[in-house]
């Protein structure tokens, strides 16, 4: 099957960058994830021109997954203070920029603390996949995606010290 990588690049490309961010909270490891997804896609498309969007996704968190092995080999290497300085922007508004790192930070440590799949699935249904897309992606039936997002949305609820309806 041939595939116009520029086309679906210029589809797809602003909303893997968004997911592949959100799994990993950076955005340059994210920028290499979806090049590398597009490069893989150039190299080796799916089978079923159907399932592109869904294949970008399960590529992208694989790459992700490993990048942020790899990520956390190398900021073991860093000391603490240039660990710390690793991963941002400086705020504006330091009483608001410590606020936003502060939630920021319980929310990744809460993502953190569910299953890669279950991540993957919370980060799809934000970026509007469908059900059986998700499946796709993650390797699962549409029947059982519905089950996990509301797990995984009970797990971080609970993570978060919030209600579940909170995070629907």
């Amino acid at each position: 099957m041939s595939v116009d990588v520029p086309a679906l690049f210029a589809r797809h490309q602003a909303e893997l960058f968004r997911y592949a961010a959100r799994l990993l909270g950076d955005g340059d490891a994210a920028e290499d994830v979806v090049q590398e997804t597009f490069v893989r896609l150039a190299l080796k498309p799916p089978r079923e021109e159907t399932q592109v969007r869904a294949w970008l996704f399960r590529v992208a968190t694989r790459l992700a997954s490993d990048a942020r092995r790899a990520g956390r080999r190398h900021l073991a290497l860093l000391t603490p203070e240039r660990a710390a300085g690793a991963s941002g922007e400086p705020a504006p508004d330091p009483a608001a920029g410590a606020a936003a790192a502060e939630l920021r930070g319980r929310v990744r440590a809460a993502l953190e603390e569910l299953s890669q799949k279950e991540r993957a699935v919370l980060l799809m249904r934000e970026e509007g996949f469908a059900h059986r897309e998700i499946a796709a992606a993650v390797g699962t039936t549409t029947k059982s995606v519905g089950t996990m997002v509301a797990r995984a949305l009970e797990k971080l609820a609970r993570r978060l010290d919030l209600d579940a309806e909170d995070v629907r």
